[in-house]
């Protein structure tokens, strides 16, 4: 991957977990699960895109929309699998 194709990963994957951040809101904790579950899911997703060798919307060498369903995926599951009590112990 070049450059310009993985800091256009990185800003999708921010992008993501950001906006699930303020569609579900919570505090600072709440934001830095979202974007690492952002980037991770965004990374899984585009491997298991490269696996499966899926070419829909693809962009250069990303896998876009393999990537952002893993996105998706994992910031749900982040979601479901961490109460609001864990991450809201802040003062």
């Amino acid at each position: 991957m070049t450059l310009p194709t993985l800091l256009l990963a990185f800003a999708l994957a921010t992008l993501s977990g950001a906006g699930f951040h303020l569609w579900q809101g919570g505090g600072a904790r709440r934001l830095a699960l979202y974007l690492l579950s952002g980037w991770l899911g965004f990374a899984l997703g585009h491997l298991v895109g490269d696996a499966l060798r899926l070419d829909f919307f693809r962009i250069g060498a990303l896998n876009t929309l393999s990537a952002m369903l893993g996105a998706a995926v994992a910031l749900i599951a982040a979601r479901w699998l961490v109460p609001a009590e864990v991450v809201s112990h802040e003062k």
